[in-house]
């Protein structure tokens, strides 16, 4: 697929090693960047996707691509027996780690090194998966979602938050103006990474969203497959069953 081809780095590294190499670069200064290129929506967005899951009352939750934690610590509100989040980069961890301890989580969340592609937790493990902003960065997107599906329990449910494009023609020129020279301008002033936030807007460009999202998930055997549009297009969530 397109997508899998984007890459942070032009070099012939696997994507994971250069999405980690990454991340682990921004690690210091991704939460202040996060805040500031999103305006902060990006916490009402993690609380919609929780509120999702509230019914089902998970025990167990993956927290796939976790970086420093956010997700996984807005799960936390479900009151589940254990949260495990995993992810390729490091450096991301080590920030999340210290957010765990400032806010007494050590005991209910764990974060790993693992990627939703190879990840070998065992079959039907989780109640529930969530994934942040990450698909994007998978190696193989197929392959990737099959594998979560695989450690799904069934009956449970996936939880993918991602950004996207707005169908709006006014919203979208001006989100892809934002998208295309803001965004990669903030990222090379702030961060040590100058490709970082230029990888992401193109990355976002490359995905595949909405209906065509859905369609990957249904292909790989999730059931009941939507979407839900946030902030005039400018994100969306996904959810599956298994």
């Amino acid at each position: 697929m397109q997508h899998d081809k984007v890459t942070p780095y032009q070099n012939s590294e696997e994507k994971n090693k250069q999405v980690a190499k990454m991340f682990d670069n921004i690690s210091g200064r991704y939460d202040l960047l996060n805040s500031l290129l999103s305006l902060g929506i990006h916490k009402g967005w993690r609380k919609t996707c929780v509120q999702m899951l509230a019914t089902r009352k998970p025990k167990t939750i993956l927290d796939v691509a976790t970086g420093t934690g956010d997700f996984a610590i807005a799960c936390a509100a479900l009151q589940p027996e254990k949260i495990i989040g995993i992810d390729i980069s490091e450096g991301m961890m080590q920030v999340g780690r210290e957010k765990l301890k400032q806010k007494e989580l050590c005991s209910l969340i764990t974060l790993k090194a693992g990627n939703a592609e190879t990840t070998a937790f065992p079959d039907s493990t989780f109640d529930a998966i969530v994934v942040g902003f990450g698909v994007r960065n998978f190696e193989n997107l197929e392959k990737g979602l099959s594998n979560l599906y695989r450690i799904l329990k069934p009956g449970g449910q996936l939880i993918v938050l991602e950004f996207s494009y707005p169908r709006n023609p006014i919203v979208k020129a001006g989100y892809s103006f934002y998208f295309t020279y803001i965004t990669p301008l903030v990222g090379r002033l702030l961060s040590k990474d100058p490709r970082a936030y230029s990888y992401l807007t193109e990355s976002v460009k490359a995905f595949p969203n909405n209906e065509r999202f859905t369609k990957i998930m249904d292909a790989c055997g999730y059931k009941l497959t939507s979407f839900q549009s946030l902030s005039l297009g400018i994100a969306a969530i996904y959810s599956g069953s298994k």
